[in-house]
């Protein structure tokens, strides 16, 4: 083989030398570096990731996390350093907590500072159940990108507390010729894990619009077990079904319901050959992942044989589903893959080669050096002979290197050492004048982390002893740092987990913040790191979505749409108008909180809109905008606009989610009984009269009252007060309604086609849905759900299909105090009363203190988390830190994390564990 030695060149921000080539070059390797660099710096990408003091919790528990919100930049033309500073831009941090359905149950806003948020979330049981959730958390900046790389973690929930029924189910499900076919077993046992044998049951499985699409009863078998078959050819409706069981125990009856998204989906089998083609006459790898309709990785062989019958290769995956094996395509052959999938063999086409063309090719086993091999057919190369080649490097939003030449050869080696690179993901690209051609991305590993050490007086603690810590970090240069850190402090115990299944600092901002999809496992690539994991690391290379950008728009000058800036405090904004209509520019508008010494005075702009930046107060505050200072103040129009939440993103750690709550966080929700147990106190109990207040309804309203007496559906008000605004409560939480841009839709017509959209009313007057957005879900008192409008001729004359009532909860009479008299005596300027969505405050992680003597009751400590810290910052002179806590009366094995960053950008973790006897 003819191999030839590429010019190489390092780049730098500050200036760049190539060499002259051939004028029919249009674009040059220093085009291609000095717009992507430009690009990079004028849309940084902010990532963020959330340490949570625990990977689990019960209902009543809560919550603690630390946000660490960065920007991949560059300083000092030193590629490989400062690559995870805490941001600048962006000041306030939103963290959404979705349910399995994807609907938002609560929503945060918090302040930022440095880079740093901090937050908790109570778990109260009037707003969580039993069941997965979604943590999603962004800044306003990265709404203007994919929300596939906002940070995403799924949170299980159980709770035993007052349960005597435990369940556990097994489902599988196959397709063929059009039908599903669902088998379940669903398991039930008592408290103290006893089978309920022989028990009538019934079944019925329900979809997003409440009908039935299967249904059935029986009698548990001798261990305790329902056993459910069905077939249904209503396979799309089975991707929202439920299956709901009931159990008879004779003095009651238990209901359990579980999901069946994904139960009924194929087997997923996709190649990915390396760089992106096949080329006929060109050895390549050809990766494979196979993924299970729960989005886990599926082990599998099979055989690779051509249009002849004859094998080429045997496959077999080698980590999570994941496989890799090497093919040279044939001109006028096709190829195909015969999969052993556990319903029995089924055979998939690989990509068709192309007759002409340019692979390329990644040797990363050398912990030095990446090789880089570009290969072209001899079409192309007699096509594109002498053309300018380049090859491009970059990690996350640092161009790395670049290097350039003649394409004077159809082989070329380039060798780059590692040390251009900080560790985690590097992205090469092949361009031929300005064609990006071929793409691969690798995974740097170097010894460049922040170094963390913990350290205790001794390995082993009594019950209640105090235990001192030391933290030492150093640079990778071994000098002391500047570090901020959280630690966790855990019964390991009581929480026990899969460390490979763990999110952390190190998987988050090295892995998969930069890739796009599921990543099953993540910490397994970064625990026992050996040459199976980077073998298995590579792999996962070849076969994971990446394009965060495109080499192509990023040459056309194609910036992003921009919709949303980087906040430095809560905003509000809106427009000033006289009472005709017309905007007032140079206008005075002041805004103020009630009761809190927050203000300020902005003067409009030419079309009358103002904007009050850099605020800060907190959550549920009475705020005033008014027009005092103005000529005719006392009559102008004040619009204030409303903030449009960012939609629910379907979580992309969804596979994550745990069927079979009660079981596998056994140990952690038995003692979360023990918890309640001890801190149940005996109530007195008042008896009143049952009969509540009077419901507001659409019989309140005269225009509404045509509806008829009895709705489809009754919604009281409580259900909605875990939701963030009635916006998003309608969109997932109405029975036999969906939701699409903005306007609801009877689910079963708009199934079949028919887009009329369902009218809205609120307090008996029109009202648009858009609208909700800025209306609290705890003013609601019902909603009414109507699937006609009856002889209301509502429809009709709005062109309509069914009716939703919303009626608002009646506002009490206000006493004439001192501050109303004082209104109505002052004369009023043109005023908005409203409640901006503030800060949440976040609570102090309590830590207990013990005396000497360990005063207390004995075995009554039972906490899971034994201490929190998301503020440890270390000596910038020595990189040392001390905290210390007091344990619980737990004993075994207690495991305290540790992770963080320093003041330059280097990110690190560290695990240290000690016993409790």
């Amino acid at each position: 083989m003819n191999l030839r030695k590429i010019t190489t060149l390092l780049f730098s921000l500050l200036a760049i030398s190539l060499p002259a080539f051939s004028q029919s070059d249009t674009v040059s390797a220093q085009t291609i570096v000095n717009k992507t660099i430009k690009y990079n710096a004028d849309y940084p990408f902010e990532k963020v990731y959330l340490h949570f003091d625990k990977p689990y919790y019960a209902v009543g528990d809560t919550i603690w996390f630390k946000a660490y919100i960065t920007v991949d930049v560059t300083i000092n033309d030193d590629m490989t350093r400062n690559k995870h500073l805490p941001t600048t831009f962006s000041k306030v941090l939103y963290v959404d907590i979705l349910n399995a359905r994807d609907s938002v149950v609560q929503r945060f806003k918090l302040p930022a500072t440095d880079g740093f948020a901090y937050g908790d979330i109570k778990l109260l049981s009037e707003r969580f159940k039993e069941g997965n959730y979604h943590v999603q958390a962004y800044t306003n900046w990265m709404r203007n990108f994919d929300p596939a790389y906002f940070f995403n973690k799924t949170i299980p929930v159980g709770s035993i507390v007052d349960k005597s029924v435990f369940s556990n189910i097994r489902l599988a499900g196959q397709v063929k010729n059009g039908t599903a076919k669902i088998d379940a077993v669903v398991h039930f046992t008592t408290a103290d894990n006893r089978d309920y044998v022989t028990r009538r049951y019934s079944w019925h499985v329900q979809n997003a619009e409440d009908d039935n699409i299967a249904k059935g009863r029986g009698t548990t078998d001798a261990k305790g077990n329902m056993n459910i078959t069905f077939s249904t050819n209503k396979i799309d409706e089975l991707k929202t079904a439920t299956l709901i069981t009931d159990l008879d125990l004779g003095t009651n009856t238990v209901n359990r319901s579980f999901t069946l998204k994904n139960t009924a989906a194929a087997v997923d089998v996709q190649f990915f050959p390396e760089g992106g083609n096949l080329i006929n006459g060109i050895k390549s790898k050809v990766a494979f992942k196979v993924v299970k309709p729960d989005g886990l990785g599926l082990d599998v062989t099979g055989i690779v044989t051509d249009n002849t019958g004859a094998t080429v290769a045997n496959i077999s995956t080698q980590h999570l589903g994941m496989g890799v094996f090497e093919l040279t395509p044939t001109a006028g052959k096709t190829y195909k893959a015969a999969i052993n999938l556990p319903g029995g063999q089924t055979t998939y086409e690989l990509p068709v080669a192309k007759d002409d063309g340019m692979t390329i090719a990644v040797n990363n086993a050398d912990p030095e050096k990446v090789i880089v091999s570009v290969e072209t057919s001899d079409a192309f190369f007699a096509l594109n002979r002498n053309k300018r080649l380049t090859l491009l490097g970059q990690s996350g939003q640092v161009v790395c290197y670049a290097g350039q030449t003649a394409l004077a050869s159809k082989t070329y080696d380039i060798t780059i050492p590692k040390s251009k690179f900080p560790s985690g993901v590097a992205k090469f690209a092949v361009f031929l004048g300005s064609d990006d051609l071929a793409e691969r991305i690798v995974f740097i590993r170097r010894d460049d982390q922040l170094k963390i050490a913990l350290s205790t007086p001794k390995s082993v603690f009594g019950t209640r002893d105090n235990v001192p810590f030391t933290v030492t970090a150093k640079t990778p240069a071994n000098t002391p740092a500047l570090a901020n850190l959280s630690v966790t402090v855990i019964d390991e115990g009581k929480v026990p987990y899969n460390e490979t299944s763990e999110t952390t600092i190190l998987t988050n901002l090295l892995l998969t913040s930069e890739l796009k999809g599921y990543i099953e496992k993540p910490n397994y690539y970064f625990t026992g790191v050996n040459d199976k994991t980077a073998a298995d690391l590579d792999v996962l290379m070849l076969t994971q979505g990446y394009r965060r950008i495109s080499y192509q728009d990023i040459l056309a000058n194609k910036a992003p749409a921009i919709k949303y800036l980087p906040e430095d405090g809560i905003v509000v904004s809106g427009t000033l108008r006289t009472a005709s209509g017309m905007p007032v520019p140079g206008g005075i508008v002041n805004f103020y909180v009630k009761n809190m010494r927050v203000s300020a005075t902005v003067n409009t702009n030419k079309d009358g809109e103002f904007f009050i930046p850099k605020l800060y107060f907190p959550d549920s505050v009475k705020a005033v905008v008014n027009a005092r200072g103005n000529t005719n103040g006392n009559n102008m129009l004040i619009i204030v606009n409303n903030i449009t939440p960012q939609p629910p993103v379907p979580s992309i750690t969804a596979p994550d989610e745990i069927a079979n709550i009660d079981t596998v966080m056994s140990a952690y929700l038995q003692n979360d009984k023990k918890i309640a147990a001890n801190s149940r106190n005996l109530k007195e109990v008042v008896i009143k009269d049952t009969r509540g207040p009077k419901k507001q309804s659409h019989q309140d309203y005269p225009m509404l009252t045509g509806l008829g007496n009895i709705p489809d559906h009754v919604m009281d008000g409580s259900r909605f007060t875990g939701c963030a605004t009635l916006y998003d409560c309608l969109k997932g939480m109405i029975p036999g309604v969906t939701w699409d841009n903005d306007k609801l839709y009877i689910s079963r017509n708009y199934n079949m086609g028919e887009r009329t959209p369902m009218a809205i009313y609120m307090d008996g007057m029109p009202f648009d849905f858009l609208n909700l957005q800025s209306y609290d879900p705890k003013d609601v008192d019902q909603i009414e759900v109507y699937m006609n409008d009856g002889l209301s001729g509502l429809n009709k004359m709005d062109n309509t299909k069914g009716v939703i009532v919303i009626s608002n909860k009646k506002e009490k009479k206000k006493p004439v105090d001192k501050e109303l008299l004082n209104e109505l005596l002052t004369p009023q300027y043109s005023a908005v009363k409203f409640e901006p969505k503030g800060f949440y405050m976040t609570r102090e992680f309590y830590s207990p203190k013990y005396d000497a003597t360990k005063t207390g009751a004995l075995g009554g400590d039972l906490r899971t988390t034994i201490y929190w810290n998301p503020k440890v910052v270390t000596d910038k002179a020595t990189g040392t830190a001390k905290f210390d806590f007091f344990n619980a009366d737990g004993t075994g094995t207690y495991r305290a994390i540790i992770e963080g960053i320093d003041d330059k950008g280097n990110i690190g973790r560290t695990v240290y564990r000690y016993t409790v006897r």
